[in-house]
């Protein structure tokens, strides 16, 4: 029989909402007290969501897998040359995570704007102390780089506060939210105008490291970095020294090369940086409820057979 194996612990209602997209099919969910057996993850035909068990177990060769859903937006963790040899589709979770992932980029963005991280560490110390000048949102020019949905998001909320936005995509294609569109070969361009740079690159060979020590050289002196997209597009060590040089004025970290980051590196005592658990997409009521309604329409056309139209379906080729 065919089968679909939901590894995340849904509740009463978002269960019945996956059965209703799946009549007829054998359907198991996962909880705080359930332990799936090895051949439930080698006879399920979908799989949502991920863990240890679906590399070793459902990806052998005989298996029954076709499709996984993943339940993040970045999967460049899985891996993606072993899914595309067995033939495994795959959907990401992009867009589900737009509205809590931006709400992080912008509170990052107001927390160093408005001087919000120093006066928390000061309050910690009891000290009575303010910068002699602070930024301002409102009139500023914001550059999202890698601007999906995510960045659509930002963009919009950035509108509210009378910001410029230019982004910056692969294809350079237009975006209604969006004063003016790169294409990334003039990503620096974007740089040189920003007051805020918000990074939502997700990790690819073309990716990695894009920034580095030329990219922090090309940016204000007063402009902050906000990265909420992937760690290793970010060359952690030359993103340091541009803090310490005062190459650019601070920077909001929720992603990073290495995780969890260690509790001596430098980044956690700089008073010009905010730094967040690698959280800003976890998984709020409102995500789950929406990757869950993703979950449910993509059944329908996987069920269908128009696989070819499923939602947030990654292409090897790109790994994204």
């Amino acid at each position: 029989m065919r089968s679909i194996l939901c590894l995340p612990d849904l509740t009463a209602e978002q269960q019945e909402a996956v059965r209703s997209a799946a009549p007829g099919l054998s359907i198991q969910f996962g909880n705080a007290l359930t332990s799936f057996e090895d051949r439930d993850y080698r006879e399920a035909e979908i799989i949502f969501g991920w863990d240890a068990k679906v590399n070793t177990e459902a990806l052998q060769e005989g298996t029954k897998l076709r499709w996984v859903q993943s339940w993040s937006s970045g999967i460049d963790s899985l891996p993606l040359a072993l899914l595309e040899d067995r033939n495994v589709l795959l959907t990401d979770a992009s867009g589900v995570h737009a509205r809590s992932v931006s709400e992080t980029a912008v509170a990052m963005m107001l927390g160093l704007a408005r001087g919000i991280a120093s006066a928390v560490r000061n309050q910690q110390m009891g000290l009575w102390e303010s910068p002699s000048t602070l930024a301002e949102m409102n009139g500023g020019t914001v550059a999202i780089v890698g601007a999906g949905e995510i960045g659509r998001e930002v963009a919009r909320i950035a509108r509210a506060f009378d910001m410029r936005v230019l982004a910056v995509r692969r294809s350079g294609g237009a975006m209604p939210e969006a004063d003016v569109v790169y294409d990334t070969t003039r990503l620096d361009d974007a740089l040189r105008e920003a007051d805020y740079v918000v990074n939502i690159l997700p990790l690819t060979n073309e990716t990695e490291h894009v920034f580095g020590a030329e990219r922090f050289a090309v940016m204000k002196r007063s402009a902050y970095f906000i990265n909420v997209g992937r760690g290793a597009t970010v060359r952690t060590e030359d993103l340091i020294e541009a803090l310490n040089k005062g190459k650019i004025a601070g920077a909001g970290l929720d992603v990073f090369e290495q995780e969890p980051l260690p509790s001596d590196h430098p980044l956690w005592s700089m008073p010009n940086v905010i730094i967040t658990p690698h959280n800003a997409g976890g998984m709020t009521v409102r995500n789950t409820e929406r990757l869950v309604k993703l979950f449910a329409d993509n059944i329908k056309i996987y069920l269908s057979g128009e696989t070819g139209s499923l939602r947030n379906l990654v292409d090897y080729s790109k790994k994204y």
